[in-house]
């Protein structure tokens, strides 16, 4: 069961956010209008991850371009970054944001708006498309500014800001760390895939 959460999990992201966006007016009747913006960025991140993990293909993209067709990231990588790491920091920064300080909404805003720019970086200097860059250009891009300006406008604080900031670069950071290690434990492997999915030859 747990392989076929970790190789399915975008699936049920994408029909979610669906419904998220439809439950919206309920859920946020009476939350104040930044917090409410700082929200959805959760089903924006739920579209945005069905157009870069569809097909796996964010993985592949990732093992084939940077990782020269040795495993870079693997379908447990890519799970824990995405639910835990995305779905729950986002989830998290929510909670707090709507009890605690609503500056703890700059984290989610951070994480849209800093993966945005990470996307077209990476499409500029590949000279290609990646997977995830039009969803982070039509989404993130006025999700997350829309968000920040209406939470700048209620709490402007740079510690907020820069505490948003910091753990949006540290989680993207990490995911660099993660390839990265992955690597250089492959070193002197043999080339274990292509570019093209192949969900029977490749353990999680």
């Amino acid at each position: 069961m747990l392989e076929r959460f970790v190789a399915n999990w975008v699936y049920g992201a994408s029909l979610f956010a669906l419904f998220l966006l439809a439950l919206a007016p309920l859920l946020l009747h009476g939350f104040p209008p930044a917090v409410a913006a700082v929200f959805f960025t959760l089903p924006a991140y739920m579209l945005h991850q069905w157009e870069e993990h569809d097909n796996d293909r964010f993985r592949l993209f990732v093992n084939h371009w940077i990782g020269n067709d040795r495993q870079a990231l693997s379908r447990l990588d890519v799970f824990l970054i995405n639910v835990p790491g995305v779905w729950g920091v986002i989830t998290l920064s929510l909670w707090l944001a709507a009890t605690i300080n609503s500056g703890y909404g700059y984290v989610a805003i951070y994480l849209v708006l800093v993966n945005a720019v990470v996307h077209i970086l990476q499409a500029i200097l590949m000279r290609r498309y990646n997977p995830g860059t039009i969803t982070a250009v039509i989404l993130f891009l006025p999700v997350g500014g829309y968000a920040w300006f209406l939470l700048n406008r209620a709490d402007a604080s740079v510690v907020y800001n820069s505490l948003g900031l910091a753990i949006a670069i540290a989680i993207h950071l990490a995911i660099m760390l993660r390839v990265r290690l992955n690597l250089t434990a492959r070193l002197t492997s043999q080339p274990i895939e292509s570019a093209v999915p192949d969900r029977n030859r490749e353990p999680l």
